[in-house]
């Protein structure tokens, strides 16, 4: 543990701004100084006790509960000291520099000489030491982080789902299985001159093909739970007046976009977060895809294009009304052909993975001609609402979401990152063992490696530049 570990801690763990109630907090080791100097009086273990909050002169700086939870029974393992005072700025940025004066005053008088003085927590630095004090894993101290930035019901309930264990305790069971199975290995390796055959007659086989099942069902969960936690970045794309703002408008229900008849209204992204089945969607409108007439709608379109590569998925949006082709109508024939030529720059720019689906929008104006003629994808309007509800449910199917699953937890990009790592040794370990010559410290190794990815997402093996990354995306006080 490092040196900058064992200071005590304070920061205010509510945020800024006016409130009811403001909390602030202190972690460390023997608090009972800070605990006399502020409260005048020692507090009993998990007990609230409304008293005042005295200043260096014993003039009451604010009245309210004070809490203390004694090592090792906290949320650290460390003493901690919870006051919550009234949740005026002022008040809580003096009851802080109380704390800090108090805590600079631990000296040889005190019996404390070798504790360093209390300082400001970093962010995440609370949840840190939790963590370091074996009180929770790192898959649980991320599913805080992501409670407190979910942007939805569903993302916060899976959060809450990884905060209580639930991904750590998949994770476990994956382990134990397979270090029974390792164990099996090893000791056929360590004792080759035995004349029974371990690993068949323990059904090493059969052991690792559960194995690969139940990795199949915990990666199949934490991919829904990452869609959750992530959600899908949607773009808009299409030509001007094709019903791109009205699009965004109807799937937020709400009128963020400037809609008139007018093409090239739209000059930059409009974003929007929305949700639909409880998954965060990040839909962005852009400008339409044309020759620029002006500089400003040029820049527009670049930066359309900027957001359309960066997209999880993409609305091609075109519009049915100049579909319609007759001789009183020509100019559909170059609307179709400019159609064309976006699909083909779509289909250059974008990762081959990103799903394009192709929304044949104004269908509450169109000829019934234009109807029925076999368009694919999918045929809405969005000014009634027409096709909505289809376009909702194959955009989600088309980016992996299923219907949630009881039990889906949240899940970090390198939480899914180790998850395909052990499926690749795993994948790799049972190409040797159906060998016709297994190579069985190949097949050692394999297992290992499997296990050593497994145990980076609960942290038993997990740099410090790990550690620093993910608790500095904490909020102060957490």
């Amino acid at each position: 543990m490092l040196a900058s570990h064992y200071h005590p801690i304070v920061a205010i763990a509510t945020a800024p701004g006016r409130g009811a109630v403001g909390i602030l907090r202190i972690s460390g080791q023997q608090l009972a100084p800070i605990i006399a100097a502020i409260c005048g009086r020692a507090l009993l273990p998990r007990q609230a006790t409304y008293l005042p909050f005295q200043d260096a002169q014993s003039k009451v700086i604010d009245q309210g509960l004070a809490l203390y939870f004694p090592a090792p029974h906290s949320y650290t393992g460390e003493d901690v000291l919870e006051l919550q005072a009234h949740g005026g700025p002022v008040v809580l940025q003096l009851l802080l520099a109380r704390c800090l004066e108090a805590g600079a005053a631990l000296n040889p008088a005190t019996g404390l000489a070798w504790m360093p003085g209390l300082r400001v927590a970093r962010p995440g630095e609370f949840t840190e030491r939790a963590f370091l004090n074996d009180k929770i894993d790192l898959a649980q101290a991320e599913g805080i982080a992501d409670l407190i930035d979910a942007s939805t019901e569903a993302a916060a309930r899976s959060a809450a789902r990884s905060m209580a264990g639930e991904f750590s305790r998949a994770v476990n069971t994956l382990l134990e299985q397979l270090i029974h199975l390792r164990m099996l290995v090893e000791a056929t390796l360590d004792f080759p001159e035995e004349d029974i055959d371990f690993l068949q007659q323990a059904d090493a086989q059969g052991q690792l093909q559960r194995l690969q099942q139940t990795l199949a069902s915990v990666l199949q969960k934490a991919t829904q739970g990452a869609i959750l936690r992530e959600g899908i970045k949607v773009v808009i794309a299409g030509q001007p007046n094709a019903g791109k703002s009205s699009l965004l408008n109807a799937l937020a229900g709400a009128e963020l976009a400037i809609v008139t008849p007018v093409a090239g209204t739209t000059r930059d992204k409009v974003s929007q977060l929305i949700q639909i089945d409880g998954v965060p969607l990040h839909v962005v409108d852009t400008a339409g895809l044309r020759e620029a007439q002006d500089e400003v709608e040029k820049i527009g379109v670049e930066r359309a294009w900027t957001e359309i590569k960066s997209a999880d998925a993409v609305l091609f949006l075109h519009d049915l009304t100049r579909q319609q082709t007759s001789e009183n109508r020509p100019e559909a024939i170059d609307y179709i052909a400019a159609d064309a030529r976006i699909a083909k720059t779509l289909a250059q720019k974008l990762p081959k993975n990103t799903p394009i689906i192709d929304v044949w929008n104004k269908a509450d104006l169109a000829s019934p001609s234009s109807l029925s003629r076999p368009v694919g994808g999918v045929l809405i309007s969005a000014k009634t609402g027409i096709g909505l509800p289809s376009l909702r449910q194959q955009l989600l199917q088309l980016v992996g979401w299923q219907a949630a699953p009881e039990g889906v937890f949240m899940a970090r990009e390198r939480h899914l990152d180790a998850l395909h790592r052990v499926r690749e040794q795993l994948l790799a370990a049972h190409r040797q063992l159906h060998s016709s010559r297994p190579a069985l410290d190949l097949l050692a190794e394999d297992l290992r490696q499997a296990q050593l990815h497994l145990s980076d997402i609960t942290g038993v093996f997990t740099s410090d530049d790990l550690l620093g990354e993910i608790f500095s995306r904490f909020c102060i006080g957490k």
